[in-house]
């Protein structure tokens, strides 16, 4: 059984989500997310709604499970092992409908504004930030409240 048969996607991506794969590319942010998946030996396969899988990441940062660069999810587990976390790969499809609304790789220091912001307020990176909460904080394994300041 294939990823994307796994994950409940036989058809092809919908109309929205060829657009998105297409202003990631035009944007550049899908070629970054190749570029760096391929100078972390990640493996490289078809993920479900037009997105790339690239499994193995192994580099220390960004320390998170799973994160994305355009339409790419780099993630520490296997494809397989991603796709059973259906939550969490929608959680990080979201953040790659992030990239194309952002025009693709300027969305990388508004989010890391948005986490520093989020620091400040509730001491976790993710729970105040703009986009961790868009792309559902739970799924992305942040807590829904933190400290505030």
């Amino acid at each position: 059984m294939t990823l994307r048969q796994r994950t409940g996607s036989l058809e092809g991506p919908t109309t929205a989500q060829r657009l998105r794969r297409a202003a990631n590319l035009l944007n550049g942010s899908t070629l970054a997310g190749l570029a760096v998946a391929l100078a972390a030996r990640t493996r490289i396969s078809r993920g479900p709604r037009g997105l790339v899988i690239a499994a193995g990441y192994r580099w220390r940062v960004p320390f998170a499970h799973a994160y994305t660069l355009g339409n790419v999810v780099l993630c520490r587990s296997t494809a397989e092992e991603l796709a059973s976390r259906p939550a969490l790969l929608g959680h990080e499809e979201r953040h790659c409908s992030q990239y194309a609304w952002c025009l693709g790789l300027p969305f990388i220091p508004l989010y890391l504004a948005a986490a520093g912001w989020s620091v400040l307020r509730t001491g976790n990176p993710g729970t105040a930030n703009i986009f961790e909460r868009q792309a559902g904080l739970a799924a992305g394994g942040y807590p829904l409240t933190g400290r505030r300041m």
